[in-house]
């Protein structure tokens, strides 16, 4: 596996450890969601930290019971706990939901439209603001169109100039940039209709939660770079800078392809509708971090995957 810290026990540092599962009820969790679940209750629990369950259901059009409820099986399924939370749909609704929060999502907001010419409302379509690769945004699309932030279904959107590097400092990868021009375009804040989109709301509850360590997918780097952006436009989320990230290396499907939730089939009922066990998912995260037992055919129990991890980053 490319790109493996050389000690995963250096990538915690030492200090309060707190961090957070953070799935979407947008389709039924796949292994890639597992191996991150699996990944992230390592790393805390080593470094004697705390995690929370955080589950980001703003995407009110592609939720369903059923898949909010299917976060809760996985997670007793492959073993794990959290320390805070929800413990099932129904406190989860009436304690912990995103929409409990949009007031905290809006101050952000405003705060941020109080920084001249970095917010703007258009009514463009996504095209229009894609990276750089043909006319530039100024000249295309969103920025020449007369939406105001009064104007119904008007999207707002943050002002990226060219060639914006964000450093971000990875525990797996060690330190990186992203052109968050050339990888994000002027990306979305808040959504058309009018809620936050997922940038300012995961900014807004790792802020609320004290979220120290944030562990993602590779696919997610583009994301952590306008978080960090945006973070670094207001003294109040400055300290988001410090928080460490891990972003691992993603599992690929059958055909190749990068496991999306967006790309399962009627029939598919993700991780649990699979011939699967919690032993593939142990496996799966041995082979990820090149644990002694990378083929984990002795990894039966998370207790064990423990152990491994433990042995492998002794100092």
């Amino acid at each position: 596996m490319r790109n493996l810290p050389p000690n995963m026990a250096d990538v915690v540092s030492l200090g309060f450890v707190r961090s957070r599962l953070a799935p979407t009820p947008s389709g039924y969790l796949h292994l890639g969601n597992a191996v991150n679940f699996v990944l992230t209750w390592l790393l805390v629990r080593r470094a004697g930290g705390t995690l929370h369950l955080r589950i980001d259901d703003l995407d009110r059009a592609r939720l369903r019971p059923a898949y909010l409820e299917n976060i809760f099986e996985t997670i007793r399924w492959l073993g794990l706990d959290y320390d805070t939370g929800p413990r099932n749909s129904k406190e989860f609704e009436e304690h912990y939901s995103q929409l409990h929060y949009l007031a905290d999502y809006q101050a952000l907001l405003d705060d941020l439209r109080t920084k001249p010419g970095l917010i703007y409302a258009c009514t463009c379509s996504r095209t229009s603001n894609l990276p750089p690769g043909s006319p530039s945004v100024d000249e295309s699309g969103c920025r020449s169109c007369h939406a105001t932030f009064a104007t119904p279904g008007a999207a707002w959107r943050v002002r990226v100039p060219a060639a914006t590097p964000v450093a971000i400092v990875d525990g797996w990868r060690g330190p990186l940039q992203v052109d968050l021009a050339a990888t994000m375009g002027d990306f979305v804040v808040r959504k058309k209709d009018g809620l936050p989109a997922y940038q300012v709301a995961s900014l807004v509850d790792d802020q609320r939660l004290g979220t120290t360590l944030i562990v993602r997918g590779e696919d997610l780097l583009p994301s952590t770079a306008a978080q960090l952006f945006l973070a670094s436009q207001l003294s109040t989320t400055a300290h988001f800078a410090h928080t460490q990230f891990i972003h691992h290396a993603l599992l690929s499907g059958t055909g190749g392809q990068k496991l999306s939730k967006s790309q399962q089939q009627p029939l598919d009922r993700g991780i649990l509708g699979a011939s699967h066990s919690p032993r593939a998912v142990y496996a799966a995260v041995a082979e990820l971090l090149a644990l002694p037992d990378a083929a984990g055919e002795s990894l039966d129990t998370l207790q064990q995957a423990f152990a491994e991890f433990e042995i492998k980053n002794k100092k």
